[in-house]
């Protein structure tokens, strides 16, 4: 069986293609699954570049997508033939956080799924969205359920609401889809004209050129007509904070997502305690909140918009492309 392994001293030139044992007949509860596609996340490329470390031999790749090929006893959710798609935390299965690092997470505390079969517990999966092929499935572990559980799940977002989404990666441009799903108003920042005009294809009704706009987060609250927005999708970390909270409303809700400006900041508190707003940091979600996403993405026909697909040969080039921030929602990796 065909495995990326990636090897220490960890960077992307140590990304190997490596034969491994095959994992063999699905025990009870178990089921074992042929792969066949992934989509990269932030945290990944944190792993492969050794920003976070992880063990010799590690096979990468929080998300992964496939078919059921045979099923242990006990198993009756699934039938050999299912496509099935994998969860972030496969032991929360539901109810509150229970989970606070990533010792049991695919690609970084386990092996992940840049590997062509796995057997495992059939709750460390669910279905795949109906028509979705692997890649499209495998960009809702992760981003998909992010910006799922940020605006529906602890957002509560309702129609008419208004949303702030920083830049046009996988959970922002995921957030894009499903905030005008449900009927809301969004607002999308990015330093590119070019990816903008996308967004707004896509049903932005607001975009904004940060780097034009350095002070975004009024130019956001004035285009509110002085409210501020209801949801603000915050992937920046301490270098964007400030100005979500200057374009939130008082008392709205600021999902804490991504630190891509740094891992620790300044918080301007006097500004967060005067809009009296939420500010809320969150990892993924639970296997219920993805099986309810499933259940969402089936009612909407919605897909996950994929800007280039690699092969697992090329995971590191993958890597590489996410690196120069180019992309506009998700890069998959198939095979």
């Amino acid at each position: 069986m065909r495995a990326m392994v990636l090897r220490s001293p960890t960077g992307l030139d140590r990304l190997a293609l490596e034969e491994r044992p095959d994992p063999g007949v699905p025990g009870a509860g178990e089921i074992r699954v042929s792969l066949h596609g992934s989509s990269l996340n932030f945290h990944d490329l944190g792993v492969a570049t050794g920003r976070m470390p992880t063990a010799d031999g590690r096979i990468p790749l929080a998300d992964g997508a496939g078919v059921v090929d045979a099923v242990g006893a006990g198993v009756t959710e699934f039938r050999p033939g299912d496509g099935v798609v994998s969860c972030f935390f496969p032991d929360w299965q539901d109810g509150p956080p229970t989970v606070g690092d990533f010792r049991r997470t695919p690609g970084d505390g386990i092996d992940g799924f840049a590997q062509e079969h796995v057997v495992l517990p059939a709750s460390a999966f669910t279905l795949v969205p109906r028509g979705y092929d692997a890649v499209e499935a495998a960009t809702i572990t992760t981003a998909g359920l992010t910006a799922w559980r940020a605006l529906v799940v602890d957002g509560k977002l309702k129609a008419g609401d208004t949303v702030l989404l920083l830049g046009t990666g996988g959970v922002s441009i995921w957030a894009l889809q499903i905030a005008k799903l449900m009927g809301a108003t969004v607002a999308i920042t990015s330093s590119s004209n070019e990816k903008l005009e996308r967004a707004r294809d896509l049903g932005a009704d607001h975009v904004l050129n940060y780097r034009e706009q350095p002070e975004w987060g009024r130019a956001i609250s004035d285009w509110t007509g002085g409210r501020g927005v209801d949801h603000v999708i915050e992937v920046g970390g301490p270098g964007t904070l400030a100005q979500s909270i200057a374009a939130v409303r008082v008392g709205g809700h600021i999902s804490l997502i991504g630190v891509l400006t740094g891992s620790a900041g300044e918080v301007p508190t006097a500004a967060l305690m005067a809009k009296q707003a939420r500010l809320q940091g969150l990892i993924v979600g639970s296997r219920r909140e993805q099986q309810d996403f499933v259940r969402a993405l089936d009612a909407s026909g919605i897909r996950p918009v994929v800007d280039r697909r690699f092969p697992l040969a090329k995971l590191a080039d993958a890597f590489r492309f996410e690196m120069d921030a180019t992309h506009f929602g998700k890069i998959g990796v198939e095979w």
